[in-house]
């Protein structure tokens, strides 16, 4: 009868029971203090083995043959990468992501960035109801019969066919998604969002993130599977939960008010880079404007003006008119004069040097 690799061990690690794959008790051992010290040498010597076989001197790692990554969007993302889209709820960030995922399968360009060739996409949606995310490939796809190479999994659609909520916190779940990308040779997942996908997770618990997520998200990633998580932003302008979540990020694309009382139809936001590894300069900040036209929807895209970008880095934390100048490249005299528009504007607080956003 063959044993199950997994041993239940007791807190103080004196006695272990292993289990046959029938579950059945196949004995209990106890361990002497010898046993306990052969079993450390063991595991050391087994962890020391993982390690060695692994290290390269620095004339091993320069003859190493190692491709480079893939571009799928500009310099900015690459094969691989894990990748974050944040901001308020309802600001267009979901709009924004569909539009990279369409633009990367059908080949064509997202913004002013190339996407060099189609690849193979999933969208996991978590949030829109089931008629609305058709509508958006619809209205964002070149190609009318859809978006191209695109595979679309509804957390409706979910529960329509097995009448079971759609939750990638589940470790069932998540070893079945990892599969469906496996066999539709899947080159990028996104997952549209946190807040509503991994329904089991504390949002403010680093513990959790690293127990129930991080180990599944890095297996996308050692299967050549980039990932781009949609997140929620608080009232203060950062990412809602644990920073954990941004550590092994490649870049950060955060969606933010355009800061106009220009009113038009569709979606109008900044996008702009807080984090990024893979361009040698950040990619500059942009205002993107989604316009319904018919049954489509007109993606249009500007460099963003001077006020926008100022609205942006208080929004992203920066308050200070020292902090600002030296980010933006001005005089703390052009900023000051930026914060006095603003504060006429009605949406920025000034006290002394110091900035603040008024909430409508």
């Amino acid at each position: 009868m063959s044993t199950n690799l997994a041993a239940n061990w007791s807190e103080n690690a004196d006695e272990f029971t292993i289990i046959s794959e029938g579950g059945e008790e196949t004995g209990t051992h106890a361990h002497a203090s010898e046993t306990n010290s052969n079993s450390s040498t063991k595991a050391e010597e087994k962890a020391q083995g993982i390690l060695e076989s692994a290290l390269l001197t620095t004339a091993q790692l320069m003859a190493l043959n190692v491709p480079p990554r893939a571009s799928l969007a500009g310099d900015w993302f690459q094969a691989d990468d894990y990748g974050i889209i944040c901001g308020r709820r309802g600001i267009g960030k979901s709009w924004l992501a569909m539009e990279l995922a369409i633009a990367m399968v059908e080949g064509r360009d997202f913004g002013p960035w190339k996407c060099p060739k189609p690849i193979r996409g999933l969208y996991v949606d978590g949030e829109m109801a089931l008629d609305h995310s058709r509508d958006r490939v619809r209205a964002l796809s070149a190609n009318t019969a859809g978006g191209g190479a695109l595979f679309v999994l509804s957390h409706q659609q979910v529960f329509n066919t097995t009448q079971k909520a759609l939750c990638l916190s589940d470790p069932a779940q998540q070893n079945e998604l990892i599969d469906i990308c496996e066999r539709e040779k899947i080159d990028v997942v996104f997952l549209d969002n946190g807040a509503c996908l991994f329904r089991d997770v504390e949002e403010n618990s680093a513990n959790d993130f690293r127990e129930k997520l991080e180990g599944w998200l890095l297996a996308f990633w050692r299967r050549g599977i980039a990932v781009v998580l949609v997140l929620h932003e608080g009232r203060n302008g950062a990412i809602r939960g644990t920073s954990k979540r941004e550590d092994a990020t490649f870049w950060i694309l955060r969606v933010a008010e355009t800061g106009s009382n220009e009113h038009t139809p569709g979606a109008r936001f900044i996008s702009c880079f807080t984090k990024n590894r893979n361009a040698q300069q950040d990619p500059p900040p942009l205002e993107w404007h989604f316009k319904p036209n018919g049954d489509k929807t007109l993606v249009t895209y500007q460099e963003a003006d001077s006020m926008a970008i100022f609205r942006q880095w208080i929004e992203n934390g920066l308050n200070c008119c020292s902090e600002l100048a030296e980010e933006m490249k001005l005089s703390k005299g052009q900023i000051s004069k930026m914060a006095k528009r603003a504060e006429r504007d009605g949406w920025l607080k000034i006290n002394g040097r110091k900035y603040s956003i008024i909430e409508p």
